[in-house]
């Protein structure tokens, strides 16, 4: 006798959520290796500028993937509210280990030149309010998803977070070529992975409600 069950709808996010949880360990991982390698020869491990700047400036570029997944209504579809917290717990745990890295050797969680790292130029907001960092959402834009319930919040926050995403992915991809620590190098290469395998599924999610990813770049 043949079986009509459906896949559950939350498949989907309960993967990317276990995806979220190896690299979140992966993380660790580089970063006990990082801090043995530095016992063990003081003088030998060091972080280049792209490691630092990768770590600086992808941890801002999680921040905010975190505030548009918490400023997103708790009142959506329950599908994509699992998607919104799986983002907020990886991200948050990536943020802890870019900045543990960055804490290990010295250097500031931040910088006043982001992005300087990647193709040697300085994406900071221009006079005509453009996005700071690849992906990133505008401050209207984030104020109009706070004040949108149902449906409208369900398709703006896909649309940010696919763009975010798409820049994030930029970002991860850049410093797979530019990083010298091969630990951040696997690290940067699970982001790719990871927030590539989120990005289709909530676009899948987005063409069921006929609308379209925003542009990117």
């Amino acid at each position: 006798m043949g079986s009509d069950t459906k896949p559950s709808s939350f498949s989907g996010p309960l993967v990317l959520l276990l995806s979220a949880i190896l690299l979140g360990a992966a993380g660790i991982a580089a970063g006990m290796w990082l801090q043995s390698e530095r016992d063990t020869n003081p003088d030998g491990v060091q972080l280049s500028s792209a490691d630092i700047g990768f770590a600086q400036d992808m941890s801002v570029h999680h921040e905010q993937a975190v505030l548009i997944a918490q400023t997103l209504s708790r009142d959506v579809d329950p599908q994509i509210r699992v998607i919104a917290d799986q983002i907020v717990v990886a991200q948050t745990s990536e943020i802890a280990t870019m900045r543990g890295w960055l804490n290990l050797f010295d250097e500031p969680f931040t910088t006043p030149h982001p992005m300087q790292w990647m193709h040697g130029s300085d994406h900071a907001m221009g006079d005509q309010g453009g996005a700071p960092m690849p992906g990133a959402a505008s401050t209207s834009e984030i104020t109009r998803l706070a004040g949108l319930r149902g449906a409208d919040a369900e398709t703006l926050f896909l649309q940010l977070m696919i763009r975010h995403h798409q820049g994030g992915v930029d970002m991860a991809e850049a410093a797979t070529h530019a990083v010298a620590s091969e630990p951040i190098r696997r690290i940067a290469r699970g982001m790719i992975r990871d927030q590539s395998n989120e990005i289709a599924v909530m676009t899948a999610i987005l063409d069921t409600r006929d609308a379209t990813p925003l542009a990117h770049p």
